[in-house]
């Protein structure tokens, strides 16, 4: 499932890629090119749909990224994954660690002899 997301993203990330390079902020770009009277769609609608498009495959971007990142393999199979965690599942637990008094000890009070 990750390998499915993860070349939805590229091919996302391609279209985008030329969409964007295609728009021009001036005015210019494909939009520009289309400029004839005979043209169907027309600049602005042209310029409207790119728009369109790139908000689509960002956002589109955004949730497969998502995605992928909730299903990307984790590998917890139970080995450890490194040398500390197993030197930590070898090592002996530690002892149990001493119960000191709770209480202050009484005072022993000296018996004084008059003499």
């Amino acid at each position: 499932m990750f390998t499915l997301i993860s070349v939805l993203i590229l091919i996302v990330c391609v279209l985008m890629v030329l969409i964007v390079l295609v728009q021009n902020s001036k005015g210019g770009g494909l939009a520009s090119n289309f400029s004839s009277s005979n043209q169907i769609m027309g600049v602005k609608k042209t310029t409207d749909f790119l728009e369109k498009a790139t908000w689509g495959l960002a956002l589109s971007l955004f949730i497969l990224c998502m995605l992928a990142a909730a299903t990307i393999d984790r590998g917890n199979n139970g080995a450890p994954k490194s040398v500390i965690e197993q030197q930590l599942q070898e090592t002996e637990t530690a002892p149990e660690v001493p119960v000191f008094p709770t209480e202050a000890p009484a005072k022993e009070e000296k018996e004084e002899t008059a003499e």
